[in-house]
């Protein structure tokens, strides 16, 4: 990147290039060359000075020799437009005397008077996207990528269990009704049984009565026979039904 060059100093790059993330402070530097054979006394200004940070924003560069300057950005909360940025630094620079230092340095040696040479180079400042986030994933993508994959496995093991504890609810539902049901069934059929029962002891009873009105004991033997195996079978079939 191409810098600019005064009577003084010599200013690379040309602009001030920003990493640009997210809540995140980022830096860029300037090279201050001293191409004279005498002291340059320099500072460094910006339109926004509570966004950044200059270290150092004044000093004297020796002949011949490069002052590193750092420029340090605030954290932002929010992406500009277009990722455009309007700030600009100024870079003023005048002959100092021999031996001078950054403490001799006042803001009355950038004034400019008749016949004294204040040399000045603006700098704009660009925002450059970082690749940090292509290479990290942002929440966004994570609760789409991994997260999900977890999830699903979070959603899967949750789930078999409820499923499994709604079958057996479901079948210990149904379990109580068909037992129920089967033995509402079997107590009308022992009911029914019952008065079955009932009704041949009556007419056996009748019987009896009558077979002795009669006299008649060959008959009532092979009646009283037949009834009583009768009983034997419903009765039978009761217990074994119970």
């Amino acid at each position: 990147m191409s810098g600019g060059s005064g009577s003084f100093l010599e200013i690379q790059p040309s602009e001030l290039a920003f990493p640009f993330e997210i809540v995140r402070q980022s830096s860029c530097s300037m090279q201050l060359t001293n191409k004279t054979d005498h002291y340059v006394a320099f500072k460094v200004k910006t339109t926004n000075p509570k966004q950044y940070c200059v270290r150092p924003n004044i000093g004297v560069v020796l002949p011949g020799s490069t002052c590193d300057v750092t420029v340090t950005m605030q954290a932002q909360k929010a992406s500009p437009p277009d990722m455009q940025c309007k700030d600009k630094f100024l870079v003023q620079s005048v002959a100092a005397e021999n031996g001078a230092t950054a403490q001799d340095i006042n803001a009355a040696m950038f004034n400019k008077e008749p016949g004294k040479v204040v040399d000045e180079f603006k700098l704009r400042v660009v925002y450059v996207q970082t690749t940090m986030p292509n290479l990290i994933p942002e929440e966004s993508e994570l609760g789409s990528s991994a997260p999900s994959y977890s999830q699903e496995n979070g959603i899967s093991h949750s789930t078999m269990p409820l499923s499994v504890s709604r079958s057996s609810a479901e079948t210990t539902k149904e379990k109580p009704s068909e037992a129920t049901s089967v033995i509402s069934k079997l107590t009308e059929e022992k009911m029914s049984a019952v008065q079955q029962n009932q009704k041949l002891r009556q007419e056996l009873e009748l019987l009896r009565k009558e077979s002795s009105k009669t006299g008649g004991s060959g008959g009532f033997s092979i009646t009283f026979l037949f009834v009583v195996g009768l009983l034997g079978i419903v009765v039978g079939y009761i217990l074994k039904r119970t």
